[in-house]
């Protein structure tokens, strides 16, 4: 966790970081850049227009939700799913970075990485291209959410596949 705090810090630029427990320890090492705070609405935070990267572990929830916000990510994936879930937002959708090229919770990433990486993301071509990439892919996901978009027409008729089921 101090990594982390030092490679934000020496980015100056400001982020919000959501700790558990940690919190209050935290606050200390992150200067007056960083708000770190133990919760938040996190799909209200990634749709306010100052957010403009997500430090994720690349949980399917997680990336729904920035995907939604039309928000790169920066992927810090250690197990199970986040490391596939990783390589589709950096490899496939193309709408974040990696955090660190070793998967692994063993593969420790230093503070002069992490800021190097978030960098990348705040500033210049790269991250223009990442956010202006989330934002297509926000438009096509609330399109399909819409009244008439595929998700929404998809879900209605299977609800009433199920209620046809129900009364026969």
């Amino acid at each position: 966790m101090h990594e982390i705090a030092m490679g934000l810090h020496s980015c100056e630029v400001p982020y919000l970081w959501v700790a558990r427990g940690e919190a209050s320890n935290l606050q200390e090492t992150c200067g007056e850049m960083g708000l770190v705070i133990p919760w938040c609405d996190q799909l209200r935070v990634l749709c306010h227009s100052s957010i403009a990267g997500f430090l994720t572990h690349c949980g399917w929830n997680s990336i729904l939700e920035s995907i939604y916000s039309g928000v790169p990510m920066l992927t810090f994936p250690l197990l199970i799913d986040q490391i596939p879930n990783s390589a589709l937002i950096v490899e496939e959708l193309k709408i974040g970075l990696k955090m660190k090229e070793e998967i692994g919770v063993e593969n420790v990433v230093g503070r002069d990485q992490i800021a190097c990486v978030v960098q990348r993301l705040m500033d210049g071509d790269e991250g223009i291209q990442l956010r202006e990439r989330a934002k297509e892919l926000q438009r096509s996901c609330r399109r399909a959410i819409d009244k008439d978009g595929s998700t929404f027409t998809n879900l209605h008729a299977f609800v009433e596949d199920l209620l046809s089921i129900s009364k026969s």
